[in-house]
């Protein structure tokens, strides 16, 4: 017998994939040669996303803020939805497109005859993982703001051609020691412990401190730390450790964006774009995993070197 199909008279479009729909838009900025982890200072987009109250996003909405930050020209960082914008006396102009960020969850769903709460096997509530689209709107997209609360950062070029005392102090407080010398830098596992080429070897003293804070984060991946698979496995595959680097590259983003540094694309790494690229088109949740991974690195070395935050002052 064939099961009848109950139909209506709506045509409903089908649901949005929502991990899809990002992995797409991080896939199309890399196929176009730009790495969304890699703001630039000269367009003030250096500094982590912010909602309209003044909290940083988090994870894969600063990726997806900074993205659309870097196509669309915006050098503010606040963002709001347009329900925001109006309540706060704001109308977005007519036009402007909307940014998507996302929204992660836990629901337990319920029996629908009891209406009781669904347990496992082990009678535990079966919570269940949910992930919500938003559309937010640059304060640059809309009229009407009190702006005064919504202050773009101070496009400051430091001359890093000298050391930074402030940021040695900082990186000297991270628990895993750092040599200078050699031809290559790298997190050596098994000594726990970071190599790097001597200060005057890099093209800028930025460059150098946005190496280091990526060999830090790659050290935070340790066994004693956040025990992170893709530095246990490393020299296991080439995939692996294409993910690992990905990790490092978007933690160090994050790092650089609360120090006052621009990140400095390794040119080391041109050789995993490929690799980055293939694991986001085979795996839709894998730049989500690497997004809070990198957080989870970024938020842990910042909460032990007692670093001067950048703030944006209102």
């Amino acid at each position: 017998m064939t099961r009848k199909t109950k139909t209506t008279r709506h045509n409903t479009a089908p649901r949005t994939d929502v991990y899809e729909e990002v992995t797409n838009q991080i896939i199309a900025m890399l196929e176009e040669g730009t790495r969304p982890w890699s703001p630039r200072w000269a367009s003030g987009l250096a500094s982590l996303p912010r909602r309209h109250e003044g909290t940083a996003y988090r994870g894969i909405n600063i990726l997806l803020l900074w993205t659309a930050a870097m196509t669309r020209g915006y050098a503010n960082p606040y963002w709001m939805t347009y329900r925001q914008a109006a309540e706060l006396g704001g109308q977005v102009r007519k036009g402007e497109k909307g940014n998507l960020v996302v929204h992660a969850g836990t629901f337990t769903p319920k029996d629908g005859e009891t209406g009781e709460p669904v347990t496992d096997s082990e009678g535990e509530e079966a919570t269940r993982k949910f992930l919500k689209r938003y559309v937010v709107f640059n304060v640059e997209q809309i009229d009407g703001l009190d702006m005064s609360k919504y202050p773009a950062p101070a496009v400051e070029m430091k001359n890093r051609d000298e050391r930074d005392r402030e940021l040695d102090e900082a990186f000297a407080r991270w628990p895993v020691p750092y040599a200078e010398g050699g031809p290559s830098a790298f997190y050596d596992p098994a000594a726990d412990r970071i190599q790097m080429p001597a200060f005057a070897d890099f093209e800028s003293g930025n460059a150098f401190y946005a190496t280091l804070a990526h060999e830090a984060v790659h050290s935070t991946g340790s066994a004693k730390r956040l025990a992170r698979e893709t530095l246990r496995d490393y020299g296991k595959a080439r995939e692996i450790r294409a993910e690992e680097e990905l990790i490092a590259e978007i933690g160090a983003a994050m790092l650089c964006a609360q120090l006052g540094m621009e990140p400095t694309e390794r040119e080391d790494h041109a050789a995993y774009v490929a690799s980055w690229l293939t694991a986001l088109r085979n795996d839709k949740r894998a730049i989500f995993r690497a997004a809070s991974a990198a957080q989870a690195a970024s938020e842990l070395i910042l909460s032990r070197i007692d670093a001067p935050v950048q703030t944006i002052a209102a």
